[in-house]
């Protein structure tokens, strides 16, 4: 081969000079679902599962689509769009790949599939409700299956350094840039800012990286090709735990990165005022017909509230607060852009709700008890033939405690005036909503009509996350016997409730 079909063949090629390889132990903190297909139709909702071994699968496409989501938003912000077609120049485009023009090039992060270390599995149930009835709609109960908490996922990604078009420091500073977006991304899984897999607003998915390996290979020279093909561990792995962090292992300044994302948090401390009930069939012979839901947490089921819960008793309470004191297009057009559009026929255009909601353990409930109880017949007002039935919801104990988490991304409108005043305007409901909890106003979970589901409200804090900014206003509401202490600036409290009033009657 001469030398001109040799500088051919190498301007053709991606050039790369180094190879990255990082692995983690990726932990579920609430339970996932990856979905796949049941062939047998046992199951609406089924697991992906790798054909070979049988264990649930994390396929590499959704690892990399999540950590670029985590990525983009870091930098641009929620909601913003992308050009079509980005260049080499935009460092999203120089870790995942761009299209400009004529010119291209393929992501330069791969990303394996990952199998599950344990096949244990829940099986969860769900239904639909009518927002105006509170029951269940017909023909819309299903069932999902369900990776539990614990479960770990053994990833593996890998960074292609490519050399730069220019030479010297330019190529140098390509290829930091280039490690430095990819630890800023892996960054979402060190600190559990990604959730993975479906329903994850409303709490499932949420995961965390607790122990880094990484390896590098300098591909220029002999002993890092070889160790490389052969896989012999050239340079010894360092372990992440209490240690350093990934931007520490891979070398990169460990200091805050700009942060484009304008968010508010909501997280608030209730307790019980008598028993709670979700519904959820008995999974071994001798249960109550309904017993509460309940969810693996290191390794013993524990009681919860699950996001699903909390997210459909507050919408159906949001939208009941917008069409009282707003108008009825404006209302519903609003609830619909919060908590994302329901789907009721083909015309309407799917969208994500901007408002994330967590699970919830209920902590230190009261010891189980089973309730028999009797339908009785209307007319006669005797019970009626085989309408016995046990339950088994959780009661309350003094110390008994339950969490709502909720976050709320800032709406993408034409300025940042006008995404700043929605997010509050956001804010203004969510007090709203807030407040009902916190007076027992809205119950949560089934039987509502005989007492149960109803909380009341200990402890709150509001907190506004703005872009570039790492301290933004935030508020905190205690129960000071029959009052609520605010520390922070209540009138702007007000404010944020009025202009939520602003905008549903404009």
């Amino acid at each position: 081969m001469g030398d001109e079909q040799l500088k051919q063949l190498m301007a053709g090629n991606r050039r790369i000079v180094e190879r990255i390889v990082v692995t983690g132990e990726l932990v579920l903190e609430t339970p996932a679902h990856f979905g796949g297909d049941d062939a047998l139709g046992f199951v609406d909702l089924a697991l992906a599962r790798d054909p070979l071994y049988g264990d649930a699968l994390l396929p590499g496409a959704s690892i990399a689509g999540a950590l670029r989501s985590y990525l983009r938003t870091r930098l641009a912000g929620y909601g913003v769009e992308e050009p079509r077609r980005k260049h080499r120049d935009d460092d999203l485009a120089l870790l995942f790949g761009y299209q400009h023009d004529d010119d291209g090039a393929q992501s330069s992060l791969l990303t394996a599939d990952a199998r599950s270390r344990f096949p244990a599995v829940e099986l969860r149930d769900g239904v639909a409700i009518n927002p105006v009835t509170r029951t269940a709609d017909d023909k819309k109960k299903f069932n999902i299956e369900l990776l539990p908490a614990g479960t770990i996922f053994d990833l593996r990604l890998e960074l292609l350094v490519r050399a730069s078009d220019s030479t010297g420091s330019g190529e140098a500073d390509q290829a930091m840039r280039m490690v430095t977006a990819f630890a800023l991304a892996l960054q979402g899984f060190e600190r559990g800012e990604i959730a993975m897999g479906a329903r994850k607003r409303r709490g499932l998915g949420r995961c965390r990286v607790h122990t880094w390996q990484v390896r590098r290979y300098d591909l220029r020279q002999p002993s890092g090709l070889l160790a490389w093909l052969s896989h012999d561990g050239h340079g010894a792995p360092t372990a992440q735990g209490a240690g350093p962090s990934i931007a520490q292992l891979l070398g990169v300044a460990d200091q805050a990165e700009p942060d484009k994302r304008a968010c508010f948090t909501l997280t608030a401390t209730f307790g019980l005022e008598s028993s709670l009930l979700i519904r959820s069939g008995g999974d071994e012979a001798g249960q109550p017909d309904m017993v509460h839901l309940t969810s693996l947490r290191n390794g013993k089921p524990e009681p919860i509230l699950s996001g699903a819960s909390w997210a459909g008793a507050l919408r159906s309470r949001a939208l009941r607060i917008a069409q009282t004191v707003g108008v009825q297009g404006k209302a519903g057009a609003y609830i619909a852009d919060l908590f994302g559009p329901q789907i009721t026929n083909a015309n309407v255009k799917p969208r994500a709700s901007r408002l994330w909601v967590a699970e919830s353990v209920i902590e230190a409930p009261a010891e189980p008890l089973i309730v028999q109880r009797v339908q009785i017949d209307r007319f006669t007002g005797g019970t009626l033939p085989g309408a016995l039935f046990a339950e088994q919801p959780v009661f309350a104990a003094p110390q008994t405690e339950v969490k709502l988490e909720i976050t709320v991304q800032a709406w993408h409108g034409s300025d940042a005036n006008q995404s700043q005043r929605r997010l509050e305007a956001d804010a203004g409901l969510v007090l709203l909503l807030l407040k009902d909890l916190w007076a027992g106003d809205l119950p949560l979970g089934g039987e509502a009509s005989v007492g149960r589901g109803r909380l009341k409200g200990k402890c709150a804090r509001l907190t506004f996350h703005k872009p570039d900014s790492d301290d933004g206003p935030s508020w905190t509401l205690t129960r000071a016997d029959d009052r609520v202490a605010v520390e922070g600036d209540a009138a702007q409290l007000e404010r944020m409730v009025k202009l939520f009033l602003q905008e549903v009657r404009a």
